[in-house]
């Protein structure tokens, strides 16, 4: 059952790329292998300058292996930053750090969250959080997944909350309290965002699925219950689509009266739609056809700390391929999908499965991670026009070429990045098939970022005594700086 969900990501990727062309597989290296594994580097590939400045700090075992929707990430008033993580086989696991013993040290802790309604037999395919605001407060959890009924696969939307005082952010509390929907098709991903419904501001569950629709679920005022309503009622972009969705994300635009929607399906097609929020119209949309599955799709902003809130800032738009290079389309509000980057040797390390654009290096500029079938994570870092507003310096310019990479021992599923350490660093997580990985940023570098940083502040407080003019914040991978995802 779970090819006809996460897995036909990958399963087609390689059917395809096997009539184009013969696939080169690396052979796995760890420890003492692991500099001989560096040096097999694919003729092409540019010098990598820097080193990759994540470190392990843990790693969770899971009982099977997980998918490519099997990671969600969130954070409640009272435990911080926690993710959830879900095998194929019925099973979610939770992980947070804790402090424990007299000096009060951090310690990851795993355990497994036993959600009602969940057959011992489920596959899971998908799993999204999301914490609602006052007045009715609480954390709110989607769960897809696939019942094996002998002759027919069944599969099922459970939503769980629970808004009773004190249990609102109770996990375990929250696992018991089910509404379950039985759903007419295969679900792919599971995902969030808000919509504005008369007055108030709502959250909503998108979930795509094999029938080439993007279904919406919304809580009913009344009873404190989610249902489906019409796609067209807050999504007119969603409608008619072309393919079977694979990644969907819905970006509101700063100055708070437009969104972005990115699509990225299975046949390849992407599309990207600019929408009034007030009148809940198209203003544009634009479209472009891939060779073959588009396993990610993120909007960035050209400058992620550059532009005023009342100002309409320029965006790319990254779409990661199973098969072919993955490419940036940049500056999309100007030029469309009419202007490509190409991120170079993106495709030497098979299928593309997943995806972040975030700052890694807290230098104030976004990079771009890409975890491949391969067992590789790869980080592409923008030249030729710095981080500068798009319609100034020219999008034209710039590039992303290779920083580093990172092997693991297996293929990448899924990214977050979450400060889950509680360091003030936010950390990466990263899904392989065996487990989920958390790793730390360096430190020391950490430490001399920030000597460097307060250095600068003093001498620019001093340039603004004179000049009258106050610093710039420039920005950083702080976790006040942190996006709030799946």
């Amino acid at each position: 059952m779970f090819g006809h969900s996460a897995s036909h990501i990958c399963n087609s990727a390689r059917l395809l790329r096997r009539e184009r062309e013969t696939l080169k597989f690396h052979e796995g290296a760890s420890g003492a292998q692991s500099a001989a594994w560096q040096a097999r580097v694919p003729r092409g590939d540019v010098a990598m300058a820097r080193p990759c400045p994540f470190s392990e700090d843990n790693f969770t075992r899971l009982a099977s292996q997980s998918n490519v929707y099997g990671l969600a990430a969130f954070r409640t008033p009272a435990a911080g930053p926690e993710a959830l993580v879900a095998a194929l086989k019925g099973k979610l696991l939770s992980l947070r750090y804790e402090r424990v013993g007299t000096p009060g040290r951090l310690r990851a802790v795993a355990r497994e969250v036993h959600f009602t309604y969940i057959p011992v037999d489920a596959e899971i395919v998908s799993i999204d959080a999301f914490c609602k605001p006052a007045p009715r407060s609480g954390l709110v959890i989607g769960i897809t997944f696939i019942k094996d009924s002998g002759d027919k696969a069944s599969p099922f939307l459970n939503i769980y909350c629970d808004y009773e005082p004190g249990s609102e952010y109770n996990l375990d509390s929250i696992a018991q309290s089910c509404l379950n929907l039985e759903l007419q098709f295969i679900p792919f991903q599971l995902c969030h965002t808000e919509v504005q419904d008369g007055p108030t501001s709502e959250t909503v569950f998108l979930l795509s699925g094999h029938d080439m629709c993007v279904h919406v679920y919304k809580e009913s005022g009344t009873q404190h219950q989610f249902e489906e309503v019409a796609v067209e009622t807050f999504f007119p972009e969603l409608t008619q689509l072309s393919g079977n969705v694979q990644w969907l994300q819905v970006l509101a635009l700063p100055c708070g009266k437009r969104r972005l929607t990115a699509v990225g399906s299975q046949n390849g097609a992407v599309s990207l739609a600019l929408v009034q929020l007030s009148s809940r119209t198209v203003l544009q949309r634009w479209s472009v056809q891939q060779d073959g599955p588009v396993s990610h799709v993120q909007i960035f902003p050209t400058d992620p700390h550059g532009e005023a809130a009342d100002e309409l800032p320029s965006f790319h738009l990254l779409v990661a391929s199973a098969i072919e290079t993955s490419v940036v389309y940049r500056d999309v509000l100007v030029r469309g999908l009419s202007d490509q980057a190409v991120l170079p040797g993106s495709d030497r390390y098979d299928s593309v499965l997943c995806a972040l654009v975030c700052d890694v290096d807290c230098d104030g500029q976004d990079e771009i991670l890409l975890g491949t079938y391969g067992q590789e994570l790869l980080c592409f870092k923008e030249s030729g026009g710095g981080g500068g507003k798009a319609g100034v310096s020219g999008a034209g310019g710039r590039e992303w070429n290779l920083a580093w990479r990172r092997w693991f021992p297996g293929p990448l599923l899924a990214l977050a990045l979450v400060d889950v350490t509680r360091d003030g660093l936010r950390d990466l997580l990263a899904v392989t098939i065996k487990g989920l990985h958390v790793l730390q940023f360096d430190l020391e570098k950490a430490a001399d970022i920030l000597l460097s940083r307060l250095q600068a502040l003093g001498s620019a407080e001093e340039a603004a005594k004179i000049g009258g003019r106050g610093p710039r914040d420039e920005g950083g991978c702080g976790d006040a700086a942190a996006e709030t995802s799946p």
